[in-house]
């Protein structure tokens, strides 16, 4: 079964190449094989709304199976926020160094047991008419730090702290986070599905 993923980079290709190894003949690629790129505009007020409107959009496109994904942070102190609006939390086009100083300035007055928080991701494959054919979310519970810490990862992994741990997930490093992060536990749910989609 041949799956396009919703993305240009080759990490996030590998990333998934990993987390659906359990998925026998199964064979991903990036939008990188489209004769043109497909510019999908995420505006729905949900994680699953976005992945689901990417994921058609480009299947339509491209007219086979698509994998689309969005994720983002939750911050109960902030009422869920960032949310789906988590990339461009600070503005259109903000660096992940300027969504961090928003966060912590707007928690700046938050206490440590109120600063929990939860990394969420919601995938979603349709089929090359953009049906949709398997969903599943994921989160990783946690709470947000004082300061930015930890040289690996990007987002909000120097602030944000996964629950059983004291170190940031930029701290943790890449093994670590892809065991316990958010994609890899909708990843994992996915890997059933997939199967059956195989051998129905």
């Amino acid at each position: 079964m041949r799956i396009l993923i919703a993305t240009m980079n080759p990490g996030k290709l590998r990333e998934y190449e990993r987390l659906l190894a359990d998925v026998p003949g199964l064979e991903l690629e990036t939008m990188a094989s489209l004769a043109e790129p497909v510019d999908v505009v995420e505006d729905c007020d949900t994680f699953r709304g976005n992945a689901l409107k990417k994921a058609t959009e480009i299947a339509k496109v491209a007219g086979m199976p698509c994998l689309a994904d969005d994720s983002g942070l939750e911050v109960d102190a902030l009422g869920g926020r960032p949310g789906v609006y988590s990339a461009r939390y600070s503005g259109e086009g903000a660096t992940d160094a300027q969504n961090n100083t928003k966060l912590l300035d707007e928690l700046s007055d938050t206490a440590d047991e109120q600063r929990t928080a939860r990394f969420r991701c919601a995938i979603v494959i349709v089929d090359g008419a953009g049906h949709e054919l398997a969903m599943a979310d994921g989160a990783c519970e946690g709470r947000i730090g004082h300061e930015p810490t930890g040289a690996h990862g990007f987002g909000y992994d120097p602030l944000f702290v996964p629950e059983g741990y004291t170190q940031t997930m930029a701290e943790l490093g890449p093994d670590t986070k892809n065991e316990i992060s958010h994609r890899a536990q909708a990843a994992a749910k996915l890997v059933p599905l997939l199967r059956e989609l195989q051998n129905p």
